[in-house]
């Protein structure tokens, strides 16, 4: 715990030292409005499991289910004839990701909906994966991988990880394509992943510096603090004009701001935060109350009886806490002048929520 604050000081010594390092490609930093996942959604039936599936009284989505399967097949299904716990329904879910091609795999997560208490060793039958269009655009199918486990005897059980939850590896196959016009647009369009006028206007200086250089004239302009708006240049196809413009290089500017942690102590400061000149100090108050139990024991030969007393022993304790003048020019001062008065993670939090109080704290305090 006392290393924290240290730690602190020594990353805002590195970033001082080398403040070129913070330099961040425009492809790291923004998205292209038109490239986007989808959320796939699939419900179906996983067999083989060796008596850890679904108990069908209890699950009669699971029973109907595994009836409606078997009459496709042409088998015979009467209801409540099978006690069988060796299946499980599921919930499918994958993602969909720009510019797949049908006959494309991806990946599957499988969860239980029912009683399951394993997935284990259990192989998910064919089922067609949904868009929010409700349309078929992938089917999965294939044994799971389950990290989890529970063992389990007569008066004990051991379970590890979450052995009702797995994944299929190249589970699904695309059997439709998201269509688009994305390699149709003459007008590209980033959208920055942190919003900031200044960030939005050097990208746009940037790209521009670039292309009047490459092409002979400016395409970018920044429209809002979030999007950047990009003429494609002809005989130039979307794909290249993008890798081009994704390795130049800004530096983004960010917020002040403080995040706060109150449950793990965590403390995040940025690099923009500075407080005003202000006096600050901390102590700690430490209250201890014992309970000791004393047995009375009655005289020989007399009709009492024994009986129990509590005896309480209160004290109280604080520890002294020293006054600093914190004066935060910029991230380096703030964290030494913090590091000064000697504080542990909570006290620090204390005192940045009292200075932020005090309305000295030139940054937004954020408590999570």
């Amino acid at each position: 715990m006392k290393s924290f604050l240290p730690f602190f000081l020594l990353c805002a010594m590195f970033l001082n030292v080398l403040p070129s390092l913070s330099a961040a490609r425009i492809k790291d930093i923004v998205t292209i409005r038109g490239v986007r996942d989808n959320q796939l959604i699939g419900y179906g039936l996983v067999v083989g499991l060796n008596g850890t599936g679904d108990n069908l009284r209890n699950s009669p989505f699971t029973e109907q289910a595994l009836r409606i399967m078997l009459e496709r097949l042409g088998a015979k299904f009467e209801r409540s004839t099978s006690q069988t716990k060796n299946v499980a329904s599921v919930m499918i879910t994958a993602t969909l990701p720009p510019f797949i091609n049908r006959g494309s795999k991806i990946d599957v997560n499988v969860s239980s909906l029912g009683d399951a208490s394993s997935l284990v060793g259990g192989s998910l039958i064919l089922t067609p994966m949904k868009g929010a269009d409700r349309k078929i655009y992938a089917v999965a199918q294939g044994p799971l991988t389950v990290t989890g486990f529970v063992s389990q005897g007569l008066a004990e059980s051991v379970t590890q990880g979450v052995p009702t939850s797995g994944r299929i590896p190249n589970g699904a196959i695309i059997e439709r394509e998201v269509t688009g016009s994305f390699f149709k647009q003459k007008k590209i369009v980033f959208e920055l992943r942190n919003p900031d006028f200044k960030t939005s206007v050097m990208i746009s200086k940037a790209i521009n510096k670039y292309t009047r250089k490459r092409y002979g004239k400016s395409l970018a302009w920044s429209k809002n603090m979030r999007t950047i708006e990009i003429q494609k240049p002809s005989k130039i196809s979307v794909a290249h004009f993008i890798a081009q413009l994704g390795d130049l290089t800004v530096t983004p500017d960010s917020p002040a701001r403080v995040v706060i942690d109150e449950r793990t102590g965590t403390v995040v400061i940025g690099a923009q935060v500075t407080i005003s000149t202000v006096a600050a100090t901390h102590g700690n108050l430490t209250v201890r109350i014992t309970e000791v139990p004393r047995v009375s024991q009655p005289g020989p030969f007399s009709n009492g009886k024994t009986t129990v007393t509590p005896e309480t022993f209160v004290t109280g304790k604080e520890k002294g806490g020293s006054l600093a003048i914190l004066v935060g020019t910029d991230l380096y001062d703030l964290v030494a002048g913090l590091n000064s008065i000697g504080l542990k993670p909570k006290g620090v939090i204390a005192i940045l929520q009292a200075i932020k109080t005090a309305g000295a704290l030139q940054a937004d305090l954020i408590v999570q």
